[in-house]
């Protein structure tokens, strides 16, 4: 029996298993797209001390076999060991499952007639005919008109007699796609530009068991769409690299929650992203999004199947793409826009979506209008020195005090600070701001704090210290800046298009990956969200993955889904003179016109 120490502070004790299944089985989940079979090469971790024992090095150079990299799924350790792990690691979060799992729980609660999964499992029990084949006897058992594949087909008749003519089919629309022998799961996909969450559903119960994200490997080529386009474009196979980047973060996914669920099998994936993400996905070149009149190569897609998809499920099974609205407006918006039950609403409401791209939508259920501004990663804890996602280590609320030059700070897990999450930031130019400490313009002062670090070399490096590992520079407010005064352009400027004063917006929602930590208050004060009463703002997360979640149990809310993308009209906001002033106007804190934010 040894013992594996992590850089994290964590201690396990070991047998014979490898580091991998160590890890996964204290909850510590290195991304792995091949499930463990030690052919993806994506599970590196360091031995910093003591020895181990591995069976393969695939997709690890000489040098980093040098630094002491080595594959967790083909090492076995041969002593107690010191091992540094990835700093991108998926992360299951029950809590929010729990609470996503409730939401969704009371909406079919309260209207039951709405619960009709994409598949839905068929019991048959079947008296079988002499004079017909095994096939039409089960059509006539289920009195209905029914397709099967070839490969489905080739296994029926040993199943039909092994099962004694008692057979359960998992079906999608009227297509039998395989045999039920677990039960019946699915996934729904967000896949955002900076990261990607995935949730696992059981369809027989209605109901989340688990959500997991990790960051979208894509990020390695481009923080935002348009350099990740350039570079599908741009490199021979530049489109590849980047489909098998976001395919094997999705299979990583997979595996990830299946190893917690082992007594089910996923029958069906929903996907939900921007248009860029999609076409990626698909391997569908995305180049014309990027030059007028911005073109996506398709809005609405076909129900493909998970080997399109290349990914590592049964070939057969459906893979539902939620559908686009224009090259910057994608399913994503259209999800969030079902989650938010703003297309059904009488009253006149806003729904802003907060991430690398932030998308705006107006209306009602009498008309939708939606827009699309370039907020940049770094809410999304990228683009920052120490930004990370909200998960352990991440500071999510800070509070300065000015007469002792002191601050309170909360991180996720009461852990020691490791990086700072989006809600981190806002509070964290928020607090300083309203205490002098950075001036109208964002730019620190040093005189007015002992927590500044200020750079003769380059004042971008002046930073405020929160911790020995974790600060924020100058150019993290600046990029801090450039992203909220990108959103609240947005919004003033489709407002100002539409004819729409702010006092007849009765409900503002807020979506996107960090809104459930968002102080409003706050958010306001520095100049990114209207300045509305607090009661009129309903934060409700990660909407996307929401939305591709109610989809999956019900075929009206899917049908709902498609309708309101033919419904919403796309506003382009780059050709919009009135958007650069605003965006210009908002490139300080909070803004240039002080009236706004009384």
């Amino acid at each position: 029996m040894y013992k594996i120490r992590t850089n994290r502070g964590e201690i396990f004790e070991a047998n014979k298993e490898t580091l991998l299944q160590i890890l996964q089985k204290h909850g510590i989940y290195v991304p792995t797209s091949c499930g463990g079979r030690g052919n993806c090469g994506r599970c590196k971790i360091r031995i910093l001390e003591g020895k181990v024992k591995s069976d393969s090095f695939f997709g690890i150079s000489e040098y980093e076999k040098a630094e002491g990299f080595v594959l967790a799924c083909q090492s076995f350790p041969k002593s107690d060991l010191q091992i540094e792990l990835p700093a991108q690691l998926i992360t299951v979060s029950e809590r929010i499952a729990l609470a996503k799992a409730e939401l969704i729980e009371n909406i079919f609660k309260t209207q039951p007639s709405l619960l009709s999964p994409l598949v839905e499992k068929l019991h048959l029990k079947i008296d079988p005919r002499e004079a017909l084949a095994d096939f039409e006897n089960l059509k006539i058992a289920a009195c209905r008109t029914l397709s099967i594949s070839r490969k489905l087909a080739a296994e029926l008749s040993d199943f039909l007699r092994q099962n004694q003519w008692n057979i359960t089919l998992v079906l999608s629309e009227d297509e039998i796609i395989d045999f039920l022998s677990k039960r019946l799961y699915a996934v729904a996909i967000d896949i955002g530009t900076t990261t990607v969450a995935m949730a696992l559903i059981d369809l027989e119960k209605g109901r989340i068991l688990d959500v997991a994200t990790c960051y979208n490997s894509q990020i390695n080529y481009g923080d935002d769409v348009i350099t990740r386009i350039v570079f599908a474009e741009e490199n021979p196979h530049g489109l590849n690299v980047l489909r098998k980047c976001i395919v094997d973060d999705i299979n990583a996914l997979v595996n990830t929650v299946l190893l917690r669920h082992e007594d089910g099998k996923i029958y069906c994936v929903i996907l939900s992203g921007n248009t860029t993400m999609c076409h990626l996905f698909w391997g569908i070149n995305p180049k014309y999004i990027r030059q007028e009149p911005y073109t996506p190569a398709l809005n609405y897609y076909p129900v493909w199947r998970a080997s399109d998809a290349r990914l590592l499920l049964e070939a057969q099974i459906p893979v539902y793409t939620f559908p686009s609205v224009a090259g910057y407006v994608g399913g994503d918006i259209v999800s969030g826009v079902l989650a938010s039950g703003l297309y059904n609403n009488e009253e006149l409401s806003l729904f802003i979506d907060i991430g690398t791209n932030g998308e705006i939508v107006i209306g009602n259920r009498e008309f939708l209008v939606t827009a699309s501004t370039s907020a940049g990663p770094c809410f999304e804890g990228s683009g920052i020195s120490c930004g990370m996602r909200a998960t352990q280590g991440a500071v999510e609320s800070f509070k300065y005090h000015r007469e002792s030059d002191s601050f309170e700070i909360k991180v996720i897990g009461n852990v020691k600070p490791q990086g700072i999450c989006g809600s981190g930031m806002i509070d964290i130019v928020s607090e300083l701001f309203s205490n002098g400490v950075i001036d109208q313009k964002g730019k620190l002062l040093p005189d007015r704090s002992r927590h500044i670090v200020f750079s003769q070399l380059s004042r971008d490096d002046s930073r405020f210290i929160i911790s020995s590992d974790c600060y924020i520079t100058q150019s993290d407010i600046d990029n801090i800046i450039r992203a909220k005064a990108a959103i609240y352009a947005g919004v003033s400027t489709l407002l100002e298009e539409m004819g729409i004063s702010e006092k007849e917006l009765k409900k503002v929602y807020i979506a996107g990956g960090f809104g459930e930590f968002l102080d409003v208050k706050k958010a306001i004060k520095i100049g990114m969200l209207p300045n509305f009463p607090e009661e009129r703002f309903i934060f409700l997360g990660n909407t996307s993955l929401t939305g591709a979640v109610l989809c999956l149990l019900s075929k009206e809310l899917w049908k709902a889904a498609n309708e309101v993308a033919q419904k919403m009209t796309y506003i382009d906001l780059s050709r919009s003179k009135k958007f650069m002033d605003e965006y210009i106007s908002a490139l300080f804190l909070p803004h240039t016109d002080w009236e706004r934010f009384k």
